[in-house]
């Protein structure tokens, strides 16, 4: 039964992580509800994660519109339904790929600074710093993380749909040879609500995700430069892994019939 004992480690350690993690996230939401804020540090992380994170989203969004319009003619040309372009890609876009997109990117780039930051900080003993100095660590390096991840990654999402299907229209009209003013009614008509409401709520969701991630770990890390970057690596992949299992669990909630 030997071959049993790492099987049981691995799952044991798997509810130890699960059971920290879930009271971290209680706590870190918890002190979201509370005061004292930082509104200093609060503008600070939503420059950072929103307006910083512009370029990379928006190259992302503008060549993900512009391939999926050539592979949607390729794979409709078969079946002389051209005119289906627009609808495939303003609905893919919207309801898939600005978020998850905009999520992968931005869990790159801001997760694996965040994560580096605060565990900077804890092997350097600075959180212990500002526990001394009767500062909240939760309400100081983590609140602010969250708020600013949950009110930015919306605005992050609506603008990757627009240069999402802005790339796709331009592949389409300049490139296809498509009426432009008959590829934005048939967008326009296509779009509901429901579509870009979707893809907003689930980018509500994965920016606290992306957030959650990279402060659990950086929080957590320990010995020295090599926990630092064991923790920026932990929390970038599993924002990545968390963001496609909430995916389809949101995607089965808004659209399963």
């Amino acid at each position: 039964m030997n071959f049993l004992q790492p099987i049981g480690r691995i799952f044991l350690a798997f509810l130890a992580t699960t059971g920290h993690l879930t009271i971290f996230t209680v706590a870190a939401i918890g002190s979201c509800v509370r005061p004292p804020y930082y509104p200093r540090m609060i503008l600070r992380q939503m420059l950072d994660i929103g307006y910083f994170s512009l370029p990379v989203v928006g190259l992302t969004a503008l060549f993900a519109g512009m391939v999926l319009a050539l592979q949607s003619y390729t794979g409709f040309a078969r079946f002389s339904a051209e005119g289906a372009v627009a609808n495939v890609v303003v609905l893919s876009i919207t309801r898939e790929l600005g978020p998850v997109l905009a999520g992968l990117m931005v869990a790159g780039r801001i997760g694996a600074s965040m994560a580096a930051e605060i565990g900077t900080m804890r092997v350097t003993e600075q959180i212990d710093a500002l526990t001394t100095l009767s500062t909240n660590p939760l309400k100081y390096l983590v609140v602010p993380r969250l708020i600013a991840g949950l009110t930015m990654f919306p605005f992050l999402v609506l603008v990757a749909d627009v240069i999402g299907v802005f790339g796709g229209y331009m592949v389409a009209v300049y490139k296809l040879g498509f009426n432009a003013s008959n590829y934005i009614q048939r967008t326009y008509d296509f779009l509901q609500a429901e579509d870009v409401n979707s893809g907003l709520v689930k980018a509500a969701v994965f920016g606290i995700i992306v957030a959650l991630m990279g402060c659990y770990h950086g929080y957590h890390s320990k010995g020295g430069a090599q926990g630092v970057g064991a923790a920026t690596t932990n929390a970038v992949v599993s924002a990545c892994i968390l963001i496609l299992c909430f995916d389809y669990m949101l995607t089965e909630m808004f659209f399963a019939k």
